[in-house]
């Protein structure tokens, strides 16, 4: 299902690249799926979970960043690995403003199963290297923000 899931998410991201790197954008939920396999490997999580764990780390931003949609992996992944697509899945913006939207996501993720609070908590080390490195702007309410979510899901100890 790895190998699926990593040809769904290159299809689904084509021609999309990172904001600060230029770099496709298909190798950002890889090098999260990658960074969520050595933790868990490391704290005895079984082969299962990890599995899934990477199947949903390589997923987590297609709904939010392509045509898919929480029905179609569904479908092609099965219900529960949409579910936890859904939990990384970030609010809209027609919900509000971004603190609102911030909110939701936060008592979202705080209601998460812990291996999806793990992804999320990778997603955003990920992110957080090109963000220092190329918006110093963008820094400061970035680390106010993940701070704040760390927080929320209790993984603070991981990034």
């Amino acid at each position: 299902m790895l190998v699926q899931a990593i040809q769904f998410a290159t299809e689904m991201h084509k021609g999309q690249v990172r904001k600060y790197t230029g770099e496709p954008y298909v190798e950002h939920p890889i090098a999260v799926a990658d960074l969520v396999e050595e933790y868990l490997d490391t704290n005895d999580y079984s082969d299962e979970d990890i599995v899934y764990a990477m199947v949903v780390a390589v997923l987590h931003d297609t709904v939010e960043d392509t045509v898919a949609t929480i029905e179609t992996i569904a479908e092609i992944f099965g219900k529960e690995v949409a579910k936890g697509v859904w939990f990384l899945t970030k609010a809209p913006d027609f919900v509000g403003v971004r603190a609102e939207r911030k909110a939701l996501c936060r008592a979202k993720l705080a209601a998460a199963p812990r291996i999806i609070q793990i992804i999320k908590t990778f997603d955003m080390k990920h992110n957080s290297l090109s963000i220092e490195e190329y918006d110093p702007k963008f820094w400061d309410l970035f680390q106010k923000e993940t701070d704040s979510l760390l927080s929320a899901m209790k993984t603070t100890e991981i990034f």
